[in-house]
C-alpha cells in the first residue's frame, strides 16, 4: 500500500479504528479478533456488537476461521494498535439487568457517534485531550499553591545553568513526565532531530487554515522547532515545553484528567509529524508519489500468509509502533516469535490439505527506527479497572531480525521446527528431573540421593535396645515425673526419699553455678550418656547392615549419575536453541537498542522517564525530567526489566546499527568540522536561540547585582558594628596604660578604621559580659595563666603570655588528637579542635589563640589584665597582610555553621528519641543539608553523614507509616491528617534522598512508595480511591527537582557547655539503643 493510498483512505481507516476503540472501552475486551468479529456480525452497528459481546459475557470465543480471513483482508491501517489504556470508570458488564445496561450503552454510542459526526474528533484524539488540557491546568493551578505544594525553580539562576554541553532536560509542567520521555527519545535520534529544524512550513500556511489538521499540526510542528532548538543551545539546564502542550491541548476540547499512556501519544505524535510533512510534500515534491520523511523513518511492512479452510492467502501491511504482549514470556524473542504466528499454522507450510486456520507475519521491510510497544496494562474485568503487567521481562542490547524476515521464511520454518522439537525434549528430560530432585508420595518432597543418605545414616547410627522414652525415665531422679503410671511408692520410701532430696539440694545448687548450662528434657532429668543425639534402629545385625549400606550406597550413586546425565543434557539443548541463531547468515539485520521509555508505579498512577544511548559518550543517559545523568546499562536493566519492582520497561527504540545516519552528526561542507550547538541551526531558529540566552544572561546579571548589593550592606552593617565596638572598647581602655616591661604596641583606640572592623570576634571567643560561655572560655585561660606564673621564671606579662599560649596551644592539641568516644566531642568544646583537625593556616591559629587572651573579661586582677593588654596590643600590630581577614573571617563562619548544625542535630536526635517525628524532621532535614555543604570542605568539617542520613531516612520511614496508618483508619480527619503529612513533609523530602542516591536511601523511598502502591489492589470507598489517585503521582515522581518546604526553623544561641552536655546526653542514649559513632 502506497502513502497517498494511506492518505486517501485516512478517514475510512479512522473511523474503523475509533469503533474498535469504543467497542474495547466499553466492554474492556482487548482481543482485536473478537472485536472485529463483534463488528461483522453486526454490520458495524455498536449497539448490537456490544450486545453480541455481552452476551457471550465478555468470554473469549473460540477462534473463527472468518476471523483470520477477515484481518488479513480488513486491515488496511498503518498502525497495529494495542488499544488504549482503559479508565477507571468502565461500565460493568456483569450485571444480571443487561436490557438497562444495553439501553445505556447504546445510548452513550450514540452520543459519541453523533459527536464524532459533528466535530470529526475521535474518542482517541478527546483522551488525549482530556490529559493535555489537566498537564496545563494543573501548572496553572501550582502557581495558586501554597509553598509548601509547589514545584519552583531555584531562584538562583546559577543552579539552571547548563554545564558545557550536558544534555537540556524538560520541565514537568504538571503530569507531563511522558511527553519528556517520548519526545528525549525521539531528539537524540539525529536524523529525526534535523528534519524537525529544518522544517519549513507550506507557503499557504501564511493564509487561513483549509481545514481542521493544518489548524492543529502546522503550529505544532513550528512549536516542535522551538522547542528543539532550545534543546540544542540553550544555556539553560532545562526549558519549559508548556507551549508545546498547550499547542496539543488546544487541538481538543475537554475537561477530564487522566495521565497520558506513552504509546498512545507516541501514535498520535507520529500521526501528526506525518501529516505535516505530507503537507509539505505535496508542495514541494515533482514526483506523483511523494515520499513522507516520517513514514520512511518510522513505518515498515510486513506480509501477512495465511490459510482458510486449505486456501492460502498472502496481504501486504504496514505499521509503525509494533506491539507485544508481555504476559507469559520471559525475553524479547519469546513475545516476538508469539506475535508472528497466530492460530495453527501446520498448512501453512505441509503438503496435505488441512482445514486448519491460521496466519503469519513475515516483515519484508523493516522501518530504519523501530519501536516496540510492551503491553503491561491489563484490563481486570473482574474488578472493573486496569492492573499493571510487573513481569521481568529481558531484551538484549543488539537484536538481529534475521529470523523474522520473509527473505528467511523458509529456514526459520526449519529452525522453529527443530526448536520445538528440542523443547519437546527438553520438557521431557525436566520432568524427569523433577522426579529425582523431588521425590515422595507427600505434600513435602525431596531430593532422591539426600533421601538415600539420610536412611544411609540412620542404618549406621548406634543401635539402643530399649525405648528412648525408657531409658529416661530410668535415669529420673525421685522428684522426676514422666509420662508413665508408677505404682505409690511405700511410706518408707518416701521418707527416704525425702531426706535424698533434701540432702542433695545443696549440692544440687551449687553443681549447677558451676557448670555451664545445658539443655535439658521437661523432666527435668538428665540424660544418659549413651543415648544418641539422632533416631537409630532397635535392632540391627552387622550382616543386615553390611547389605543395607551396600545397596543404599550403590542406589545413591547411580541416582546422582542420572541426575548429572539430565542436567547435563539439558543444558546442552538450551544452549543449542540459544545458539541456533547465531550463525552469520541470520545476523546479518542488527539493530541497536536506542532508547527505553520506562514506567513506574500502577496501571492509573505512575511516573515515566527514558534511558538513551549516547554513541559519542559511549555511555546510557538517563533523561528523568529537569534531570539528565549518566547512567548503566546494569541500572537500565534493574529499572526496565520488571518483575521485582513497580518499573519497567513500557517502550523499546531500536535503531538500525547499519545506518549510521541515524545518530551521526551534519559536517560543515566549506571545512569538515562537525557541527554543534547553535551552528546546527537555520537562521530564524538560532536568532530566537540567542535572544533567550540573552534573557537568561541578563537574568544572571541581575542577579549577581542583587547578591553584590546585599553583600556590600551586610558588609557596611558589620563595619558599623564593628565601630561601635572599637569605640566602646577604646573609651573602656583609654584610662589604662601598658606596662613598662611590655613592647610598645599600638593602643587599641589608636587601631586604623580598616583595622577595627577586623576586631570584631567571634561570640564563642569573646562576649561584652561574662556569660556562662565566656566563662568558661575565661577559666580554660586563666588556668592556663596560673600554670605559666608558677613555671615560669620571669614574670613579664610578655613572657607570661607567651608560656600562656603555649600551655594553652598543647592541651588543645591534645585534645585534637584524642580519639574520643562518640558521647564526647572537642571540637565543640574549642574553635581550636577544630580548626586543627581541619588543618587551618597557621596565622588563622595563632590570631584566634591571641584573640582568647585578649578577652576583657580577664582584668580581675593587674597579672590577667596586663596580660588582656599586651594581648591585645599584639593584635593591633598584625598587619593585614600577616592574616588574610577574608579567610580569617571564612574559617570562623564555618565554625559557626558547624555549631548550628551541631544544635538542629541535637534538636532532631532528641525529638525523634520522643517519637515527635513531625516536628523531628525538619530537624533532620536541615542539619543533613548544612552538614553535607561542610563536608564538602572536609572530612572533619561536620559529622558523620552516614549517622545523620539513618535518622533522617529512620525519621521519613515512621512519618511514612503513621500516615498510612490514618489512611488506612478510612476516618476523613485522620486520612485528611495522613495525606497532609505525606504532601507537606515527606513527599518534598523524597527527591533529596534520590539526589544522593545511596543504596539505603533509595530502598527507603522504594519501600514507601510500595506501601501506597499496594493499596491500588484492595477495595476502599470511592471517596478514599480519588484521594489515593491524586497523590499517588505525586509520591512516584521520579524528579530529582528539590520541593520547596518550610523555612529553617530558628534555634536559640547555646553556650559551650550547654551544646557539650546536650550532645552528650543524646549520644549516650543512642548509644544504648545502637552503636553509633561520631
Amino acid at each position: 500500500m502506497t502513502v497517498e493510498q494511506n492518505v486517501l483512505q485516512q478517514h475510512s481507516q479512522k473511523h474503523q479504528q475509533t469503533l474498535l476503540n469504543q467497542l474495547r472501552e466499553v466492554t474492556g475486551t482487548t482481543d482485536v479478533q473478537l472485536l472485529q468479529q463483534a463488528l461483522q456480525v453486526s454490520n458495524g452497528d455498536l449497539a448490537e456488537a456490544v450486545a453480541y459481546l455481552t452476551e457471550k459475557n465478555a468470554k473469549v470465543p473460540q477462534q473463527d476461521e472468518t476471523t483470520y480471513y477477515q484481518t488479513s483482508q480488513v486491515s488496511n491501517d498503518r498502525y497495529i494498535s494495542v488499544g488504549s489504556q482503559a479508565d477507571s470508570n468502565v461500565i460493568d458488564l456483569t450485571g444480571d439487568d443487561k436490557d438497562d445496561l444495553q439501553r445505556a450503552i447504546a445510548l452513550s454510542l450514540a452520543e459519541s457517534n453523533r459527536a464524532f459526526r459533528e466535530t470529526g474528533i475521535t474518542d482517541e484524539e478527546q483522551a488525549i485531550s482530556r490529559v493535555l488540557e489537566a498537564s496545563i491546568a494543573e501548572n496553572k493551578a501550582s502557581l495558586k499553591r501554597t509553598h509548601t505544594e509547589v514545584w519552583s525553580d531555584s531562584p538562583n539562576p546559577h543552579d539552571r545553568k547548563r554545564i558545557d554541553n550536558c544534555p537540556v532536560g524538560l520541565k514537568n509542567v504538571g503530569n507531563t513526565c511522558w511527553f519528556s520521555a517520548v519526545i528525549q527519545s525521539l531528539f537524540n535520534l539525529l536524523e529525526f532531530q534535523r528534519l524537525v529544524l529544518n522544517y519549513s512550513p507550506p507557503a499557504r500556511v501564511h493564509e487561513l487554515p483549509r481545514n481542521q489538521k493544518e489548524h492543529r499540526n502546522l503550529p505544532f510542528m513550528q512549536e516542535l522547532r522551538t522547542l528543539f532548538s532550545l534543546m540544542v543551545g540553550s544555556k539553560r539546564k532545562y526549558v519549559d515545553p508548556s507551549r508545546a502542550v498547550e499547542i496539543l491541548k488546544d487541538a481538543f476540547k475537554s475537561s477530564e484528567s487522566q495521565q497520558q499512556d506513552v504509546s498512545e501519544f507516541t501514535h498520535k505524535l507520529l500521526d501528526w509529524l506525518e501529516d505535516a510533512f505530507q503537507m509539505k510534500a505535496e508542495e514541494d515534491g515533482d514526483e506523483d508519489k511523494p515520499k513522507n520523511p516520517m513514514v520512511e523513518l518510522f513505518y515498515g511492512r510486513f506480509l501477512a500468509v495465511g490459510v482458510l479452510e486449505g486456501k492460502k492467502f498472502e496481504n501486504t501491511e504496514m505499521f509503525g509502533q509494533y506491539p507485544l504482549q508481555v504476559n507469559g514470556f520471559k525475553d524479547l524473542h519469546e513475545c516476538l516469535e508469539a506475535a508472528m504466528i497466530e492460530g495453527e499454522i501446520e498448512s501453512l507450510h505441509s503438503a496435505e490439505n488441512s482445514a486448519r486456520s491460521g496466519q503469519e507475519h513475515w516483515f519484508t521491510e523493516l522501518p530504519p527506527v523501530l519501536t516496540f510497544e510492551l503491553s503491561r496494562f491489563e484490563f481486570n474485568q473482574a474488578l472493573g479497572r486496569p492492573e499493571k503487567i510487573h513481569n521481568k521481562l529481558e531484551f538484549p542490547s543488539m537484536l538481529f531480525m534475521d529470523r523474522y524476515m520473509d527473505r528467511n521464511r523458509e529456514i526459520t520454518r526449519i529452525k522453529r521446527e527443530e526448536i520445538r522439537r528440542l523443547k519437546e525434549h527438553l520438557t521431557l528430560l525436566q520432568q524427569r528431573l523433577e522426579r529425582y530432585l523431588s521425590y515422595g508420595s507427600g505434600p513435602k518432597r525431596f531430593p532422591l540421593a539426600d533421601v538415600l543418605q539420610y536412611a544411609m545414616e540412620f542404618a549406621s547410627s548406634k543401635p539402643v535396645c530399649t525405648s528412648p522414652v525408657e531409658d529416661i525415665d530410668s535415669s529420673a531422679p525421685p522428684g522426676g515425673t514422666t509420662g508413665l503410671q508408677l505404682p505409690p511408692p511405700s511410706s518408707a520410701e518416701q521418707d527416704s526419699s525425702a531426706s535424698a532430696e533434701s540432702s542433695g539440694s545443696a549440692s544440687g545448687t551449687a553443681a549447677q553455678q558451676q557448670r555451664a548450662p545445658v539443655h535439658k528434657p521437661f523432666t527435668q532429668s538428665r540424660l544418659p550418656p549413651d543415648l544418641p543425639m539422632h533416631p537409630a534402629p532397635r535392632h540391627i545385625t552387622e550382616e543386615e547392615l553390611r547389605v543395607l549400606e551396600g545397596c543404599l550406597h550403590r542406589w545413591r550413586s547411580e541416582v546422582e549419575k542420572d541426575t548429572r546425565d539430565l542436567q547435563e543434557s539439558i543444558k546442552r539443548i538450551l544452549r543449542t536453541i540459544e545458539l541456533m541463531y547465531s550463525d552469520k547468515s541470520m545476523m546479518q539485520v542488527p539493530y541497536r537498542l536506542h532508547a527505553v521509555l520506562v514506567h513506574e508505579g500502577q496501571a492509573n498512577a505512575g511516573h515515566y522517564w527514558a534511558y538513551i544511548y549516547d554513541p559519542h559518550q559511549r555511555c546510557w543517559m538517563k533523561y528523568n525530567d529537569i534531570a539528565v545523568t549518566k547512567s548503566s546499562w546494569e541500572e537500565l536493566v534493574r529499572d526496565s526489566f520488571g518483575g521485582y519492582r513497580n518499573a519497567s520497561a513500557y517502550c523499546l527504540m531500536y535503531i538500525n546499527d547499519k545506518k549510521p545516519f541515524l545518530i551521526e552528526e551534519d559536517f560543515d561542507k566549506e571545512t569538515g568540522q562537525i557541527l554543534s550547538g547553535m551552528d546546527k541551526l537555520p537562521p530564524d531558529l538560532k536568532q530566537y536561540v540567542k535572544g533567550d540566552n540573552e534573557l537568561f544572561d541578563k537574568e544572571i546579571v541581575e542577579w549577581n547585582a542583587l547578591q553584590a548589593r546585599k553583600a556590600q550592606q551586610e558588609k557596611l552593617a558589620l563595619v558599623a558594628a564593628a565601630a561601635a565596638a572599637a569605640a566602646a572598647a577604646a573609651s573602656t581602655a583609654s584610662s589604662t596604660s601598658i606596662s613598662s616591661s611590655s613592647p610598645q604596641p599600638m593602643s587599641i583606640d589608636c587601631s586604623p578604621p580598616d583595622n577595627a572592623a577586623l576586631q570584631q570576634d567571634p561570640e564563642y571567643m569573646e562576649q561584652p559580659s561574662p556569660t556562662s560561655d565566656s566563662k568558661h572560655l575565661q577559666e580554660d585561660t586563666e588556668r592556663a595563666i596560673s600554670r605559666a606564673s608558677a613555671e615560669q621564671e620571669e614574670r613579664s606579662p610578655e613572657a607570661l603570655l607567651n608560656a600562656a599560649l603555649k600551655l594553652e596551644y598543647a592541651r588543645l592539641v591534645r585534645f585534637a588528637q584524642e580519639d574520643t568516644p562518640p558521647e564526647k566531642d572537642y571540637r565543640l568544646h574549642h574553635v581550636i579542635v577544630y580548626f586543627l583537625q581541619n588543618q587551618a593556616p597557621k596565622k588563622i591559629l595563632e590570631r584566634t589563640l591571641l584573640t582568647q587572651f585578649a578577652d576583657r573579661n580577664l582584668a580581675f586582677d593587674e597579672r590577667c589584665k596586663s596580660i588582656m593588654n599586651v594581648a591585645r596590643a599584639k593584635l593591633d600590630l598584625i598587619k593585614p597582610e600577616e592574616v588574610n581577614m577574608d579567610e580569617y573571617e571564612i574559617w570562623h563562619q564555618d565554625y559557626r555553621n558547624f555549631r548550628e548544625t551541631t544544635i538542629f542535630m541535637i534538636t532532631g536526635l532528641e525529638l525523634c528519641h520522643k517519637t515527635n517525628y513531625v516536628e523531628a524532621l525538619i530537624y533532620l532535614i536541615y542539619s543533613y543539608q548544612y552538614n553535607k555543604e561542610l563536608l564538602s570542605k572536609g572530612l572533619y568539617r561536620g559529622h558523620d553523614e552516614e549517622f545523620l542520613g539513618h535518622y533522617r531516612r529512620d525519621c521519613l520511614l515512621k512519618l511514612n507509616e503513621q500516615a498510612a496508618a490514618m489512611f488506612e483508619s478510612g476516618e476523613e480527619p485522620e486520612v485528611t491528617t495522613g495525606l497532609g503529612i505525606m504532601n507537606e513533609l515527606v513527599v518534598p523530602c523524597i527527591p533529596l534522598l534520590l539526589l544522593h542516591d545511596t543504596e539505603r536511601d533509595l530502598l527507603a523511598v522504594e519501600d514507601m512508595r510500595n506501601r501506597w502502591c499496594s493499596y491500588l489492589g484492595q477495595e476502599m470507598d470511592s471517596n478514599l480511591q480519588e484521594k489515593l489517585t491524586d497523590f499517588l503521582p505525586k509520591l512516584l515522581d521520579c524528579s530529582t527537582e528539590i520541593k520547596s518546604f518550610h523555612d529553617p526553623p530558628k534555634v536559640p544561641a547555646h553556650s559551650t557547655l550547654e551544646l557539650c552536655e546536650r550532645f552528650g546526653r543524646i549520644m549516650t542514649t543512642l548509644c544504648k539503643v545502637a552503636n553509633h559513632g561520631r
